[in-house]
């Protein structure tokens, strides 16, 4: 039998390091593909609202850490723009509930096609077993990180029931 050398793993705060500053290279690769007439800011209001078509004024805010009048202010502007509808609730007329449009939709296709335009060409310069342990990582990263936005999404009474 032979002894192998115990190789621990990378420690998370390192491992949060190198992710950090590999989501500051996105922000400038991603940065060159524009996500003109959006801001980042309605950019995050349309993401939301493609996970959760027709939620209200006040839980988009919640969502984007906001107040409801600056998160109309933003749906103001999207909607203008055309990549916001907005429907009175058929079970409360006071209440608004927010769409994305397929303007919006098609907004949101494009700048994704983009994006991954810039990043096909940073990853075809990697070999493919950088590739494959990338892949690999990324898939493990985001089952947790889904896992726990979830988890954050779900009031906390309605856990423990």
């Amino acid at each position: 039998m032979t002894v192998t050398s115990f190789h621990p793993g990378p420690e998370p705060q390192e491992v949060a390091r190198v992710t950090s500053t590999a989501a500051e290279l996105l922000e400038v690769l991603w940065g060159r593909a524009s996500t003109a007439p959006a801001s980042a800011s309605q950019l995050r209001v349309l993401l939301v609202l493609e996970h959760h078509e027709g939620i209200n004024l006040r839980t988009l805010a919640d969502h984007l850490g906001s107040t409801p009048p600056s998160a109309s202010r933003l749906c103001d502007r999207l909607g203008a723009a055309g990549f916001v509808d907005r429907e009175v609730s058929p079970a409360d007329r006071r209440e608004v509930r927010l769409y994305l449009s397929g303007r919006g939709r098609v907004f949101l296709a494009d700048l994704r096609a983009r994006r991954e335009q810039a990043l096909r060409a940073v990853l075809e310069r990697m070999p493919a077993a950088g590739r494959s342990a990338l892949l690999d990582g990324l898939e493990a990263f985001c089952a947790v990180a889904a896992e726990r936005i979830h988890e954050e999404d779900v009031p906390s009474d309605s856990r423990t029931a």
